[in-house]
Formats: structure tokens, sequence, C-alpha cells
């Protein structure tokens, strides 16, 4: 960095890409609304890029923000240079070498005053390009340093001639987020056009000075120009560590728009009536005589809070979180027969035909006897079974069960009362909001109930999911045992392959999970069919199974169903079985390559073991050496088997979209807040944003535009 007593001016950048308030179908009452394209200096084709980049107007440009700095205002004599530090240097060509073993590179040498040399790496280059590059020309370059065969070297670093005396940059250098065919140099341009802009606070501040005040905020304006161009190099270190107080301004602000977003869909949701559905029928009550279990306390307490909620004229919108194996799948069930009795259909939707089917064979056991006629529309539903369901679903179903198929435009329900969808977080709030769009037929909102067995960070939930009340499912049945978890190195595999042996000699069954670090069903089928092949050969006489993604859907059925039905005492999968598979029996797991998956899925995957009366064990089996959050994480595993708990440290770990996944709106995808760090401004949003909707609710809106953009359509659908 430069000297702390000179200031570091920044050259300009901008903002997040969202639609303005004019975007979002309100009054423009905010400035920078206009088009980016009017701007002099932005044509067509950067605004075409621009556009890509989700940057539309002027205001979109002020807050895309810089992801770091590069420090260009000075060189670093390559002799000085230090491996896996950023740095700017200048030096002639010695030898340029153009190479072609395993893929084409280009290797340039250069050296400085200092007498060292720093070679250049390229693997992607044009013959002009190396044309350009002759021995004694001067090079400035900017890049990452690291060790290569021959000395330090740089990858691709960006470069440029020196002819003559060239001034160094006063300014620290933005990196902005940005797309395929827009380059820094044309998107630090128009984002500096852009801010040139910006009108007085008064103009674009849209908090009350009362909140701003109270939270000791200062200006809006002033902290948009902070994080473009930190003045000094204290305040670009504070940016960088994520501790500048402009940073806490805007995230305080970019949560607050995101929590309103979600408040006002609800409000658009509960404006119409949602059906009565009054005290349980005979079925509901024949059903709870049936069961061979009685309800936890914890499943009793919410199903009088569904109960309420259904009764209430109004529609309910309820997140179920509940650990695996606490009996979400029973309260789901109750619930739907008490619709059913008061005469509406109900749909269940899940991520999975896997999960999807699960449910249809549970509901279905438990269910059909009572009368209940139920529909299974899925994907893999084709001709005239599809047409067939289709009919009954809007003709004399009462429960439809399905994967995202039930959202598609051509699937027409009669009278849906109650839709519940699985696993919410892998579809996202727009899915949600199209499956309950299906039930307005009758001039009602279906209720809904949205069920998660991905516990669910109190921070996490309070961003992610404030327009749902929340039910906890804190007790699991009696007789569940705790599941003993242990973590071993690969180099003891034969060992836990004999630990398997004695348990399917004592009958009982295990799954063996394979995974991959590659986001690929086919490398992940391959993994599996080569364990099974393994361990087909190492355990002569056990029937073992196989399961994965890449298998058609009714051979992933048929060998689940073997499995269940004990036909095969070991099964071979991927983490399809994530979900959705329920076998008493099996109370032995092994996850293979444990430290590549995070701990919710890892505790999702050790869910499946421990549903029985048998002592249970999983085994992590990791390839070593481990990781510091590898290790951190297997430990925590092998603690505890609090899934509040593990889902905390998750999110501490990988962060909300990789915890919820990235199709929540708003998830993963926030420009200046974080979260974990910013989970203390949580319940000072919430109070602001009740403030804002009965004191200021166009300010409110003006909040989510900036922040949101779109999802106002979503509100408003």
């Amino acid at each position: 960095m430069t000297e702390p007593t000179r200031p570091v001016r920044v050259h300009v950048a901008a903002s997040a890409g969202t639609a303005g308030p004019a975007a979002a179908g309100l009054p423009d009452a905010v400035p920078g609304g206009e088009s980016l394209s009017t701007v002099p200096g932005v044509g067509p084709s950067l605004a075409s890029a621009l556009a890509r980049l989700g940057i539309a107007t002027v205001r979109d440009a002020w807050f895309h923000f810089p992801l770091r700095f590069e420090d260009r205002t000075r060189l670093t004599p390559i002799a000085q240079l230090v491996a896996g530090e950023r740095a700017q240097v200048e030096g002639r060509i010695d030898a340029v070498e153009r190479g072609f073993r395993f893929r084409p590179q280009l290797r340039v040498a250069i050296s400085d005053e200092s007498r060292a040399t720093l070679v250049l790496r390229f693997f992607q280059f044009r013959k002009a390009q190396v044309d350009g590059l002759q021995p004694g020309t001067l090079l400035r370059c900017y890049g990452e340093v690291r060790h290569g065969q021959h000395g330090l070297e740089m990858v691709h670093p960006s470069y440029k001639r020196v002819d003559g005396e060239s001034a160094l940059s006063l300014d620290l250098t933005p990196v902005y987020p940005t797309v395929d065919g827009l380059t820094q140099v044309r998107l630090r341009r128009a984002i500096g056009l852009a801010l040139a802009r910006l009108p007085a606070d008064e103009a674009i501040e849209l908090l009350p000075e009362v909140l701003r005040t109270r939270l000791g905020f200062g200006s809006l304006v002033q902290a948009i120009r902070t994080l473009h161009a930190p003045r000094t190099t204290a305040e670009s270190d504070a940016i960088a560590a994520r501790t500048h107080p402009a940073q806490h301004r805007l995230a305080f602000e970019e949560l607050l728009g995101h929590r309103l977003a979600l408040i006002l869909r609800r409000k658009a949701l509960t404006h119409v009536p949602g059906p009565r559905i009054a005290a349980p029928g005979a079925r509901r009550r024949a059903l709870l005589a049936a069961l061979p279990f009685a309800l936890t306390r914890a499943q009793q307490r919410v199903l009088r809070e569904i109960a309420h909620d259904v009764a209430s004229g109004r529609p309910m919108l309820r997140l179920l979180q509940g650990d695996v194996g606490s009996g979400k799948t029973v309260v789901a069930a109750l619930a739907a027969l008490s619709a059913i009795d008061a005469g509406w259909q109900v749909a269940v939707m899940a991520p999975t035909e896997v999960l999807a089917e699960q449910h249809l064979r549970t509901l279905s056991s438990w269910l059909e006897p009572l009368g209940v006629r139920i529909v299974w529309l899925a994907g893999k539903v084709k001709g005239k079974a599809r047409r067939l369901a289709l009919e009954s679903a809007a003709r004399d179903a009462d429960l439809v069960v399905g994967t995202n198929a039930l959202m598609q435009s051509g699937v027409r329900f009669r009278r849906l009362g109650l839709a519940v969808i699985d696993e919410q977080h892998r579809f996202g709030v727009h899915q949600r909001l199209a499956l309950a769009e299906k039930g307005q037929g009758e001039e009602v909102a279906p209720h809904q109930l949205v069920m998660t067995a991905t516990p669910i960070p109190r921070t996490l939930a309070m961003a992610a999911y404030a327009d749902l009340d929340s039910s906890v499912l804190d007790e699991l049945p009696p007789g569940r045992t705790p599941i003993a978890t242990v973590a071993l190195s690969n180099a003891r595999r034969h060992e836990v392959i004999e630990r398997i042996r004695e348990a399917l000699a004592q009958g009982r069954q295990a799954y063996w999970v394979c995974t991959l670090i590659e986001d690929s069903d086919l490398l992940e089928a391959q993994a599996a069919s080569r364990v099974f092949e393994e361990l087909s050969a190492a355990l002569p006489g056990v029937a073992v199974g196989l399961v994965h993604g890449r298998m058609k859907a009714a051979e992933k059925e048929a060998a689940m169903s073997a499995f269940a039905r004990a036909e095969r005492a070991l099964l071979i999968a991927t983490t399809v079985i994530e979900v959705g598979v329920d076998v008493p029996n099996a109370s032995l797991m092994v996850i293979e390559n444990a430290e590549r998956l995070g701990l919710s899925q890892l505790h999702q995957l050790r869910g499946r073991v421990g549903r029985g009366q048998q002592a249970s064990s999983c085994v992590l089996l990791y390839q070593p050496p481990l990781g510091e959050h590898a290790r951190e994480r297997l430990a925590l595993l092998r603690e505890t088997g609090d899934g509040f708990r593990i889902a905390e440290k998750d999110l501490e770990l990988r962060g909300p979209g990789e915890l919820l996944g990235t199709r929540q709106a708003g998830l993963g995808a926030f420009k200046v807040a974080d979260l974990v760090r910013d989970a203390a401004l949580l319940p000072e949003v919430a109070k602001a944003g009740d403030w804002l909707l009965a004191r200021a609710p166009e300010a409110a809106q003006a909040l989510v535009a900036r922040w949101v953009g779109d999802a106002m359509r979503y509100a408003q659908a």
C-alpha cells in the first residue's frame, strides 16, 4: 500500500445490479432512474454489456461496488517480490518463448535494475499479442506473484508497454464484478460517469433522519463515494477488512430492503382471503387413532398453531422447521386431512422425485385407507397417465403429490386450499408463489405450509423468511437413538469395510454414500459404480444395491424399494438419499470424502440412520490432509447432533447462499451485507422495517426497488 500520510484517491466505481423504482412499477421519485444509455459516453455497445451485468440505470451503477482494490500507485523491485502477494513491476523483456507441451503457453522473462528476473506466463494469447512482446520492450505489469518452475512468476498479469515517461496512478484501482465481454476499463469508465451524477444527499436519502440519528448513520452519498474511492490507506484497509462504517450503513439499508420486500410480498398474498378450515374432521381423528405412535408435545403445539392459522380466514404462511426425524410429515398429513375434510384440495410439492415418491408412499399408506383420493404428478408421468392425473386434479382428487411439475401451466386444481412445500430452499420464493397462485380461481389464496429439515439459524430466518410465521419441532419422537459419529482417514478403509461386514452379519443394513467435489451427476455415478464393484467383491454373499443421479427414475425407485424391504443389505448411493429415505433397520452409514461436504448436508445424510430402535453409527471417511475448516466441521459433527448448532456453524463457515441454496431470493447475492458479520443489525432492521411500513410506506417501496428490484412484481402477483 502507499504511505499512510498520502491520501489515496480511487477511480470511481458503482452499485447493485437492480432495477430502480421505475422498473419495479413505482413512482420514480428518487433520482438516478434514467437509463445509463442516456449518459454521454455510454454508447449502445457498452449499455448492452452493462445490462447483462444488471446495470440499466444510473442508480444501478451507484450501487455496484468493487470487489477489491489494486494498488498501482507504486512499483516493486522484482528482487523484493513475495509469493502470494499482488504487486506492480516494471521490467524489460529478456526472452520470449512459445511452447505447446500439453497445451499452448507463452512465457515472457523480464528483468529490472534490481538484477532479478520474473516470468510472465500466458495460456491464452493471440499472434498480435506475441508480436508486440519483443526483447528490449519495457513492460509495466500487475498481478499475483507465485512460485513457478523457474522462480517467481505471474500468470496472466495485466500489462502495458511503457514508452518514455509514464506516470504512476495516484489512485487505487477498483476491481468490479463483471461479465464476459465487459472489461474493467470500460466498466470503471461507465461507473465513473454515473457517479459524477450523484446528487445531494437529501435527494436520494430514504431513511428518515430520526432513524439515522438513532443508529449513528452518516451521509448516504458519502458512504457510496467512500466504498468506490477510499480517501486514505486506513479507509481502504478497513473496507478490505469489512469494518468500515460506510459498509455498515449500506449493509443496514440493504438488509432492510430485502426484509421489506418479503413483508410486502406477504401483505400482497394475505390481501385476499384464505379458506376457513374449522375444527378437525372425522378422518383426521381416525388417522390419529390409527397411528402406531403418539404425537410429541412439539407436534401437538405446531398443529395448534396451524389450526389457528387456517381458521382465521387469512392465508396461512408458515415455515415448519424440524430436525431430521422430528415428524414433520405426520404434521403435514394431519393438516392436509383437516383441509380435505373441509372440502378443499391439498398439493404436496417436493424438490426431487425421490423425496416426492417417499411422501407419496407415506401419505398413501396413511390416507388411502381413509378414502382420500391421491394423485401422483411428476416430470416422468407421461402420456395417458399424465392426462388422467391432470383431469383428476381438476376434478375429483383430494391430494396431489409431485415435484415442480405441479407448477406447470397445464396443471389446474378444482379447489386448492393448502399447498405443502417440502425443502423450500431447493425451490425459491418465486416457485412457491407460482404454486400458491394455482388456488386463486376460488378468489382465495391457499394456505402455505413450508417445511424444511435444514435447521435455519435465527439470523438467517429473519433475513430469508420474514414473510413466514415460524414453527419449530424441537423434540424427537421417543425411542430415537443417538447416532455415534466417528471420523476416519481413508487409509483405514479396510477397517470400515470389516465393520460393515459385522453389522450386516447381525441382520442390520447400511448405507455407503459417495461424494465428489465436482458438481457432476456423471462423475458421481462413476464413483458410486466403482465403490459398488469394490464392495460387492469385498463382501461376497452380501446383497448390494446401487442408486445414483444418472439412473432412470424407475431404476432408482426399484433399488430404494428393495433396500426398504431388506432385500438389499448395503446401499451404495450418491447424495440423492440426503432426504426422503426412511429405513428403520438401517443403522450404519459411511460417508466417503466427508471433508468435501458442508455441515448441514452431512447432518442430513447422517439422519438417514438412527430411525429405528437400534444403536446407530455414522463413519465420516476423509482424505487427508484435512484443512482447518474441514477439521472443524468433522469435529463438530462428532460432538453434537443438534441441528441448530450445526446450522449456525455452517452459516458461519459457508454463508447463506450455500446453506439455503442460491435460488432463495436475495441470499448469497448481497452487494454489501453479510449475514454472519451483520447479524447484530437484524433486530434493528426488523424495527426499522415496521416503522417505515407504518409511517413512510413510499420510502419502504423505494428501498425495495433500490436493493431488490423486480421483487415488487412478485409482491403484486
